[in-house]
C-alpha cells in the first residue's frame, strides 16, 4: 500500500541480523508507514512466513546463513511472481547486483546508503499496484472474451473451444459426450409484452435455473439471443436425453413474475452425440437443426439427432439453398424472366415478372428449389425487395433507350407473404419508384390469395396503400382457398387471377369451366378484372374470349423471356 492509502505495510524481511532489521524498519517509518515486519532469516522460515501471510514487499540481504538473496528471490517467485523483491546488502558487488535484477529483483540498495530505501520501496509498491490493477484488467478483459455478459455463463466462443476439445477425446480415447441445444419458447411474448429488462431478468434466472440442474463437469453457455448450449461430458446418448426431459420439465413448471404477471415458458431441446466426428460448427448445426425439429413438431419436446434423420436432412437441404440464394442477391445473380399477360377483350398488354436464380454454370435454377428455404428463414422479404429495385431499374433503362418517359405495360411483382407485414416496404417502394423515375402505373403485385386470407389485417393495409400510390394490385391463384368468394367484398384488387388448375381443365371438366365463368362474372359485378392463368392451347385461349375472362397468360401465348441485364450469360437452351 502506498501513502496515499492507510499508510500501513507488511514487510517480510530476509535477514539474519536484527539489528539490520530494525535499521530498515526505521528508515521506512521515516515515510509515515506503520510497518508489520517479520524478519527470517532460511529457507523453511521463509517459506512458511509467505505461506502464512500475505506480505506488500520482500526485503532480503545478500549473504546468509545457508543461503543467498538468488535463492531468496526464487522462493518469492513460488509463492507470488508480482512481489516487490529489493536487495539490501552491505556488501554487494555490481555484477551480483545487476545478476539479481536480470533474475527479477527490483531493486537493490547499499545498506551505507539506506536513504535510497524510502523512495525505492515506495516506488516498487506504486508499480505493484499498478501490475496488479493491469492483471485485473487483463482478466476482465479475458472473462468478458469468453463470458455473457447478462447471464455471466461462458458465450459461444469459449464453448465451441470445449466442444473441439471433447471432439478430440471422444476421437483420441474413445469417450462419448453429447450436446443440448436449447431454445426458449414463448420469450419473444414475455420480451413484447413486458419490455427487454424483464426479458433480460427471465434469461438471468433460467441460466441459474440450469446451472443447478447439470453437473460441475458440464459447460453451459449462452449462444446467443435465447438459445442455450450444454455440453454433457462423458455423458452417452441415451442419459443424454433423459437429461435433456428433465431440463424440459424444469422450464415447463417455472414460474415468471414480473409485476404482479405471472408468465409460463417452454423450451425445445435438440440432442447430438458428440463421437468424434466434424467440430463444433458442425456439432453446432445439426443440434440447431435438431431443435428446430423439435419446434417443427410442436415445440417443448426434445429432439435427438440420429444419423440419416430425415427432418434434419430437410433442414440441411434448406440451408444449402438459403446460403445460395443469400449469395445470389448479394452479387446479383438472380434473373428476372417476363412473361406477357395478354388482354382478350380491350386494353394493354402486362407482364408478369418471374424469378429465377443463375448458377455458376450459367443454368437457370426455378423458383420451387430455393423459394421454400427462402420462407422458412423469413428471407423472402430481402428478395422481394431485390426483385422491387432491379424491376425499376429495368424499366428506366428501357425508357432511356425508347426515349420513352412513361410505358402502357405493367410489369408484375409477386409479393411474398413475409412482405405482407413489412412495415417499412411502402416507403421503400416508393423510393425506388421516385429514384429510377417510374409512374407508379408501371409497376403492379401480386399477392396469392393464400397469403392475403392467412394475415388478412396486413393484405388489406397493403393493398389500400399500393393502389393508393397508384400501383395496380392482383390476387393470384383465386380459388384455391375454401372461401374464395367470401373475401371479394373485403379485398379490393384490381386483378383477380384464376387459378390455372381450373383453367387447365376446363375443356375437359365442366366443373372447372363453371368455376371460372363464376370467377368471371362475380369479378365483374365487383369492378374488378380478370386474368386467367395456365393457358396452354389455342382452344382453351378461345374458350376464354367468348367468356368475356380479361386477360389470359401461359405459354399457349408467350414464353418466359429474359427481363432484366441479369442472366445476359445463360446458356442458350436455358432461355
Amino acid at each position: 500500500m502506498g501513502k496515499t492509502d492507510c499508510k500501513e505495510i507488511r514487510i517480510l524481511i530476509v535477514e539474519d541480523s536484527e539489528d539490520d532489521a530494525l535499521l530498515i524498519v526505521r528508515e521506512i517509518q521515516h515515510g509515515g508507514y506503520t510497518v508489520l515486519m517479520a524478519r527470517v532469516d532460511s529457507e523453511l522460515t521463509m517459506k512458511t512466513a509467505l505461506g502464512e501471510k500475505t506480505w506488500d514487499l520482500v526485503i532480503a540481504d545478500h549473504n546468509l546463513p545457508g543461503f543467498d538473496s538468488k535463492r531468496a528471490l526464487e522462493i518469492v517467485r513460488q509463492f507470488n511472481p508480482n512481489m516487490p523483491f529489493i536487495l539490501v546488502s552491505g556488501s554487494i558487488g555490481e555484477e551480483v547486483a545487476v545478476d539479481a535484477m536480470k533474475s527479477g529483483a527490483h531493486d537493490y540498495v547499499m545498506k551505507c546508503n539506506l536513504a535510497r530505501l524510502l523512495p525505492a520501496v515506495e516506488r516498487e509498491l506504486r508499480e505493484a499496484e499498478n501490475r496488479r490493477a493491469h492483471q485485473k484488467a487483463e482478466a476482465l478483459i479475458r472473462h468478458m472474451a469468453f463470458h455473457d455478459s447478462l447471464t455471466g455463463l461462458i458465450n459461444r466462443v469459449r464453448f465451441e473451444q470445449g466442444l473441439n476439445e471433447a471432439v478430440m477425446e471422444a476421437n483420441e480415447e474413445g469417450n462419448i459426450h453429447a450436446l443440448l441445444y436449447l431454445d426458449l419458447d414463448q420469450f419473444k411474448v414475455i420480451n413484447d409484452t413486458c419490455g427487454h429488462l424483464a426479458g433480460d431478468e427471465l434469461l438471468r434466472r433460467l441460466a441459474q435455473q440450469l446451472q443447478r440442474k447439470i453437473r460441475d463437469s458440464d459447460a453451459l453457455a449462452r449462444l446467443g439471443g435465447d438459445e442455450f448450449g450444454i455440453l454433457l461430458r462423458h455423458c452417452p446418448l441415451q442419459r443424454a436425453e433423459q437429461i435433456a426431459q428433465t431440463l424440459l420439465q424444469s422450464i415447463q413448471s417455472y414460474q415468471f413474475i414480473w409485476e404482479n404477471r405471472h408468465f409460463k415458458v417452454g423450451a425445445s431441446i435438440g440432442v447430438v452425440p458428440i463421437e468424434g466426428n466434424g467440430n463444433a460448427q458442425t456439432l453446432l448445426s445439426l443440434a440447431d437443426m435438431a431443435c428446430y425439429a423439435a419446434k417443427d413438431q410442436g415445440r417443448n419436446r426434445v429432439h435427438v439427432y440420429t444419423e440419416g434423420d430425415k427432418l434434419i436432412t430437410q433442414r440441411f437441404g434448406e440451408m444449402h439453398w438459403l446460403q445460395r440464394l443469400r449469395a445470389a442477391v448479394e452479387n446479383d445473380s438472380l434473373v428476372l424472366f417476363q412473361q406477357q399477360i395478354l388482354p382478350l377483350q380491350v386494353g394493354n398488354p402486362h407482364y408478369e415478372l418471374l424469378l429465377r436464380m443463375e448458377d455458376e454454370e450459367h443454368h437457370l435454377i426455378t423458383p420451387d428449389y430455393f423459394i421454400p428455404a427462402a420462407e422458412r428463414y423469413n428471407f423472402m422479404a430481402e428478395v422481394d425487395r431485390w426483385v422491387i429495385r432491379h424491376t425499376c431499374e429495368q424499366i428506366q433503362h428501357q425508357q432511356l433507350l425508347t426515349g420513352n418517359q412513361a410505358t402502357i405495360a405493367a410489369y408484375f411483382i409477386n409479393l411474398s407473404a413475409n412482405s405482407l407485414s413489412d412495415a417499412s416496404l411502402i416507403n421503400y417502394i416508393q423510393r425506388q419508384l421516385n429514384s429510377h423515375g417510374i409512374p407508379p402505373q408501371c409497376i403492379g403485385f401480386e399477392i396469392t390469395e393464400t397469403a392475403a386470407i392467412a394475415d388478412l389485417e396486413n393484405a388489406l393495409e397493403l393493398i389500400q396503400a399500393l393502389r393508393k400510390m397508384g400501383c395496380k394490385v392482383a390476387l393470384d391463384d383465386f380459388g384455391t382457398g375454401m372461401t374464395s368468394f367470401s373475401y371479394l367484398k373485403s379485398l379490393t384488387v384490381d386483378y383477380i387471377k384464376i387459378d390455372g388448375s381450373f383453367v387447365q381443365a376446363m375443356l375437359e371438366n365442366e366443373i372447372d369451366k363453371a368455376i371460372v365463368e363464376s370467377v368471371n362474372t362475380i369479378c365483374h359485378i365487383a369492378g374488378m378484372q380478370t386474368v386467367a392463368e395456365f393457358v396452354e392451347s389455342e382452344a382453351i385461349l378461345q374458350n376464354l374470349t367468348v367468356m368475356g375472362v380479361d386477360y389470359a397468360q401461359g405459354w399457349a401465348i408467350h414464353y418466359p423471356s429474359l427481363f432484366t441485364k441479369q442472366g445476359k450469360h445463360l446458356l442458350p437452351h436455358c432461355l
